[in-house]
């Protein structure tokens, strides 16, 4: 019977030991960073990910990508956000308190003090199904003409949208596209770019870099002619709110890094000065 009890008695210990055992473990839990992208940016960003992995190994990155518009929207209303990045200056200046006032009519309050800066710039341009363009549309004025029966475009909300509309309404075609009845408006830039790939429209705006990452399905017939939009610029903020603040604050440093803009220029993205 001693013997069992001292089996016994050792089992318990044994128990115990474990459990302090496990208590270091807990130190190397990784943390869940949550950055919200613009769903142009899906590519380079699953490329940085990787890169950070070996950077920061006790990081892992959960990014959200969708139309700038929507990812705004769901932080203004309580998701959980570290990090954001926006395909258009409006976007951010819309929760920015220090962005100038009538960009930021409601006050909203979600950007961290002094984290804010410009991470890359793109250019838009149109482009068809790849092989299928039987009509030679080549021109950003060819929308309303008769070679074009269907053009795919950014919502008023998506930054590709907005700047489709500033294009058209600087070539003084804006409203004669309307009358026109031929757009058909998708929610984020991969849709407009899905649209064309499947032939269900004849063209569509897009920015240069969704256009290089779907270079077998599409191609690009024109660039948007100078002057005709404003500089397309990505702005990145940490968030007032960011569950992980210091996190966040160190990625956005390696997201201003020469290898980390090495990785964007590699798909065709442009430091913000050029």
């Amino acid at each position: 019977m001693r013997v069992f009890k001292g089996i016994a008695r050792s089992l318990a210990l044994l128990l115990v030991s474990g459990a302090f055992l496990v208590i270091p473990a807990a130190g190397f839990a990784e943390t869940e960073l949550s950055v919200f992208a613009a769903a142009s940016l899906t590519e380079s960003m699953n490329r940085v990910a990787d890169a950070y992995r070996k950077v920061a190994p006790d990081v892992k990155l959960i990014i959200n990508f969708d139309s700038s518009g929507t990812l705004k929207t769901q932080i203004t209303e309580g998701a959980e956000c570290d990090l954001f990045i926006s395909a258009g200056q409006k976007q951010m200046n819309q929760i920015d308190i220090e962005a100038d006032p009538k960009l930021n009519e409601k006050k909203l309050d979600f950007v961290m003090k002094g984290t804010r800066f410009n991470i890359v710039s793109n250019k838009v341009v149109m482009v068809v199904p790849k092989g299928r363009n039987p009509k030679g549309i080549d021109d950003f004025k060819d929308v309303v003409t008769d070679k074009v029966s269907l053009v795919a475009l950014g919502n008023s909300d998506v930054p590709v949208g907005q700047y489709s509309e500033e294009i058209y309404g600087n070539l003084g075609l804006w409203d004669k596209l309307k009358e026109l009845n031929r757009v058909t408006y998708c929610n984020n830039v991969k849709e407009v770019v899905s649209q064309v790939a499947a032939g269900a429209v004849d063209c569509g705006v897009v920015y240069g870099t969704d256009a290089a990452a779907a270079a077998d399905s599409v191609e690009v017939v024109a660039k948007a002619p100078e002057g005709s939009h404003k500089p397309i610029v990505y702005p990145a903020a940490v968030m007032k709110d960011a569950p992980h603040p210091e996190e966040a604050k160190a990625f956005a440093e390696f997201l201003q890094s020469e290898e980390c803009g090495g990785i964007f220029e590699s798909f065709g993205f442009a430091s913000p000065g050029k």
